[in-house]
């Protein structure tokens, strides 16, 4: 009886605390805050601030107000860090002021095997230490399918994603690089899956001739886009890096391959193609929301140019909604045809990306924050043959940098990266004044 009463009294204290505004571990009524520029102190507009699952974002004045229960408050804006607050019960009687500092991501990026190199990784963290370089794209789900860590995701198992294990230890990798101060974007190719299409050829595109199943010029084969399954697969893959503290989640070959001839699930109009792509990322949006993820799209660098889908399903009105940032592929050797005024891109570096994202934001109407191109660090193969060096790399640098861009990333398919192009002065001082931080 008496183990009775005392359940009693602590079930009737806790129903008063919540009444009166408290709750045990959390708070709940109205919750205030003021979300600001660490720096400047300037008030930060379009803040995401979520609560229990519930998002909203800051006006004018970095103002938000919640009226709910919830333990932690996640927030995160374009062009910033992110961050966490615990609540308390006082929460829900004073206004929080919640600081984020500004960040540039500028960034290198290493492939499935790269990132599980030693002798490149530890020269990839050199060229961050030494130069203004500050990030790391790194492969979780490879260009071939394949998933470079050990998954809990049951079907990258079944479908033999797994058979090689890159990197060992993945938080603890995430950890050492958040400890240096390293912002960190995990790169998952998404319709361009080998190992899926191979062990599931109901996924698969199929060519309209004869209905077999269709491989690119590699050889490999792509997964339907419209494909609901194949949706979740990745979501999933996303869900676990953003678990695993990656900073970002960027989605390559998020689009419908570029050829003629094709038989998807669904009749090839634009329309659909549009829908299926958007589709996607709008459902990746909502199943990342709770995690406080950045999420980007990278985005084949002739679709700001085109009126329509570029015939791959991207048209730039319909994914900014879904993305943080716009990733364009802006490597010079990509645009064959070049652009009006300029018919060698290899020759015009700088015109071309300088151009392309003044196009982008002519197009969609926001921020310049919102864009991340990736630049060419590579050697030409399309035009003269010329090699990307120091020259080459800073005129891209310097159009994404004049143009506003939040930062910018640095692409080489065999992980070659020396620090010509890149600045020196005082970087690595620079980082430890100002290190980053997730919160």
């Amino acid at each position: 009886m008496k183990g009775k009463l005392t359940h009693l009294i602590a079930l009737l204290a806790a129903l008063f605390l919540t009444a009166s505004g408290y709750a045990l571990g959390g708070t709940t009524g109205k919750v205030t805050g003021k979300v600001i520029d660490a720096y400047t102190k300037k008030p930060i507009t379009g803040a995401f601030v979520a609560l229990n699952g519930v998002m909203t974002q800051t006006d004018a004045n970095g103002m938000f107000a919640y009226r709910g229960t919830g333990e932690k408050l996640t927030v995160r804006a374009y062009g910033y860090t992110r961050a966490e607050q615990t609540l308390n019960p006082t929460a829900a009687n004073s206004t929080l002021e919640i600081k984020l500092t500004p960040f540039t991501p500028k960034a290198l990026y290493l492939t499935f095997y790269g990132i599980g190199d030693r002798g490149i990784r530890e020269n990839a963290l050199r060229l961050i230490n030494d130069t203004e370089l500050n990030a790391l794209v790194i492969d979780v789900k490879g260009d071939r399918g394949a998933v470079t860590y050990k998954t809990s995701v049951p079907l990258a198992s079944q479908i033999g994603a797994q058979k090689l294990i890159i990197i060992k230890d993945i938080k603890g990798l995430i950890q050492s690089m958040k400890e240096r101060g390293i912002y960190t974007i995990a790169r998952i190719v998404v319709f361009k899956d080998n190992m899926l299409g191979e062990a599931r050829p109901d996924l698969t595109i199929r060519r309209q001739q004869d209905g077999s199943i269709w491989r690119d010029r590699e050889n490999l084969v792509w997964v339907d886009p419209s494909k609901k399954e194949v949706w979740e697969y990745n979501i999933n893959l996303a869900i676990e890096a953003a678990q695993n503290g990656f900073d970002e989640i960027q989605f390559d070959y998020v689009r419908f391959p570029d050829r003629k001839g094709l038989k998807f699930a669904i009749e090839n109009t634009e329309e659909n193609r549009v829908n299926a792509i958007s589709g996607f990322l709008a459902e990746a949006k909502r199943r990342l929301m709770p995690y406080n993820v950045f999420l980007a799209a990278d985005i084949f660098g002739y679709v700001p140019w085109n009126p329509d889908d570029t015939q791959i399903g991207q048209r730039l009105d319909k994914v900014v909604p879904y993305v943080d940032y716009i990733s364009l592929m802006l490597y010079p050797s990509g645009f064959q045809f070049g652009i009006p005024g300029y018919r060698n891109p290899v020759a015009n570096s700088y015109e071309i990306v300088l151009r392309t994202l003044k196009k982008s934001q002519e197009r969609t109407n926001i921020s310049s924050v919102r864009f991340r191109p990736w630049l060419q660090a590579f050697k030409d193969y399309a035009f003269d043959k010329r090699h990307f060096n120091g020259p080459e790399i800073r005129s891209q640098i310097k159009a994404a940098e004049e143009f506003g861009s939040n930062g910018w990333m640095l692409w080489n398919p065999r992980n070659v990266y020396t620090s010509e192009g890149l600045k020196r002065e005082a970087a690595a001082n620079d980082k430890a004044k100002k290190p980053y931080s997730a919160g």
